[in-house]
């Protein structure tokens, strides 16, 4: 029997860890090779757009409704995680209140730099700004990382004061200290999903790893790593 290719898959960097794990457990259970290369997620939906060949594409849930109207990947929609923002300063720092809102708003206008990413959560973080007034003001503080790079490493090197981020990406990192989640008033959720690239040539098996995703045994494995479980 000839043997299987392996599985090529992207994704974004904030289920890097996670997937890592999971992809694992697959390989173990079925002796199929899944190789993962994570990567900014806005880099990530270029590189699919442009029809670079991969078989499984794990982006956050509205970046893959953008590549499935566009015929890049195969609907339906596999969701698998729900992610949350947090907050983190440098180690050793100071803890702001981001208890509420309006606490959030103040910490924020003190901040002397502000780290984001290129991802969900710093898309969601400039129309927050927008909605307080701020984004002009802010503009000369706030330092995007570069794609792939976690606002973790910008806080830890002191080249922010406050970072935003997916909780999975800032947890663990050496040389900071995580404040909190957004507040309930101004909190995002990110739903990371997979899809079956269009390019596939082998859709069966990549749908089948899509399946392994939402096993009930890999709940604990999300739940350690800062995410929820989205039912089957």
């Amino acid at each position: 029997m000839p043997a299987i290719a392996t599985l090529k898959g992207i994704s974004s960097m904030a289920t890097r860890a996670l997937l890592a794990e999971l992809v694992a457990g697959f390989e173990a259970q079925t002796g199929t090779a899944v190789a993962i290369e994570s990567v900014g997620g806005v880099d990530a939906a270029k590189r699919v757009a442009a029809g670079e060949a991969f078989d499984l594409v794990l982006l956050a849930s509205d970046a893959l409704d953008k590549l499935a109207a566009a015929g890049h990947v195969r609907t339906p929609r596999v969701d698998y995680v729900h992610s949350p923002v947090a907050i983190a300063v440098q180690a050793g720092a100071p803890l702001p209140d981001v208890s509420s809102e309006a606490a959030l708003k103040a910490a924020v206008q003190a901040a002397a730099t502000i780290g984001y990413s290129t991802g969900a959560s710093g898309q969601h973080l400039m129309r927050l700004f927008e909605r307080w007034g701020l984004a002009a003001d802010l503009a000369s503080r706030t330092v995007q990382a570069k794609p792939g790079v976690p606002v973790g490493s910008q806080l830890a090197s002191g080249e922010v004061a406050l970072g935003f981020q997916q909780l999975s990406e800032l947890q663990g990192l050496p040389g900071i200290q995580i404040v909190g989640l957004l507040p309930q008033e101004c909190a995002v959720v990110t739903t990371f999903s997979g899809c079956v690239a269009t390019v596939s040539t082998q859709p069966e098996l990549a749908q089948r790893f899509l399946a392994h995703l939402n096993r009930p045994d890999t709940a604990a494995t999300k739940q350690r790593h800062g995410m929820t479980p989205v039912s089957a």
